[in-house]
């Protein structure tokens, strides 16, 4: 059972916390990175209708979004392993840290995929054959007409994704990640001061989400004005 209530412990638990928030980031930053180049890679064959390969990307889709990002992580941790012995690849000693971002990495894709595909496909299809009339080649038309207007509506989507998942990332610890949470859950089994540990936890995370979310709101208006002033400068 828990020591009594103790508000000082919280100030205290916090920089003990924050001292971690590097692999929460790490997580983060990597996992978005390589789920952007997962969720190009995928939405292609749905955008232009790749038969086979549209079917794969379409169970891969549905099963992230319809599985729990904890399974997920369970998955990937005990069965990429036994996957890749089959072939003698041993990699049960790789760092637990590897298997969490190789997760939010699939995970992001499917998201960042449908993101892209929906975003692509709310582009009017009479600027693409404005572009070809004027003797642009498709690449040069997707890159210089359709991309930049579909990142500008696919951003707040993105946004939003990229902090449900800052917040996600609290489950690496149950694989042995020493994050902010792994890091917490030490300070509860040496302190027995529960309730403050995530007192602290959730004042970092809130403040943290709050800093995302103004950068992301300046980041949308800074895009929006670049675009209006593209329509206005034509």
């Amino acid at each position: 059972m828990g020591k009594a209530f103790d508000p000082a412990l919280i100030i205290e638990f916090i920089p003990m916390l924050v001292k971690y928030l590097g692999v929460t980031l790490e997580i983060l930053c990597f996992s978005i990175l390589f789920g952007t180049i997962i969720g190009i890679i995928v939405a292609l064959p749905k955008l232009f209708h790749v038969p086979i390969a549209r079917q794969i990307v379409t169970v891969y889709i549905s099963f992230i979004r319809g599985t729990p990002i904890l399974i997920q992580l369970f998955l990937v941790y005990y069965g990429l392993p036994a996957f890749l012995s089959i072939w003698d690849i041993d990699i049960t000693r790789m760092y637990a840290l590897y298997f969490v971002i190789i997760t939010y990495s699939l995970s992001h894709g499917a998201i960042f995929a449908e993101i892209f595909r929906s975003a692509i496909q709310a582009i009017d299809v009479g600027q693409t054959e404005a572009a070809y009339s004027v003797g642009m080649k498709p690449i040069q038309s997707f890159f210089r007409i359709v991309f930049p207007q579909a990142i500008r509506i696919a951003f707040p989507n993105m946004a939003n994704s990229v902090i449900g998942s800052l917040k996600d990332t609290s489950l690496a610890f149950t694989i042995g990640v020493m994050d902010m949470m792994g890091r917490g859950e030490t300070l509860i089994a040496s302190t027995a001061h529960a309730l403050e540990v995530y007192i602290s936890l959730s004042i970092v995370y809130y403040v943290i989400v709050l800093l995302f979310e103004k950068v992301f709101s300046v980041s949308e208006r800074y895009l929006n004005r670049y675009h209006s002033q593209g329509i206005s400068s034509i």
